[in-house]
C-alpha cells in the first residue's frame, strides 16, 4: 500500500487527531467524500456533453438502472 506500513498510519492518524481535534475528524472526512463526489459529478457531465447524442442516449439508460 504505497511503501506505508502500520506503524506510519498510526502515526500519520496520531498527528490528525493532535492538530484537529477528535470531534473534528469525522466532519474532515465528509467534506472531502462530499468534494469527491461532486468532482465526480462534475466529470460526467463534462463526458456527457461530449458525447455524440447516441452516446448520450445510452449513458442515460444505463444511469437509470
Amino acid at each position: 500500500m504505497f511503501g506505508i506500513n502500520h506503524t506510519e498510519i498510526m502515526i500519520i492518524l496520531l498527528v490528525m487527531v493532535l492538530l484537529f481535534g477528535a470531534t473534528r475528524i469525522p466532519e474532515l472526512g465528509r467534506s472531502l467524500g462530499r468534494g469527491i463526489k461532486e468532482f465526480k459529478m462534475g466529470l460526467r457531465s463534462i463526458d456527457e456533453d461530449d458525447a455524440p447524442e447516441g452516446e448520450k442516449k445510452k449513458l442515460n439508460q444505463s444511469e437509470d438502472v
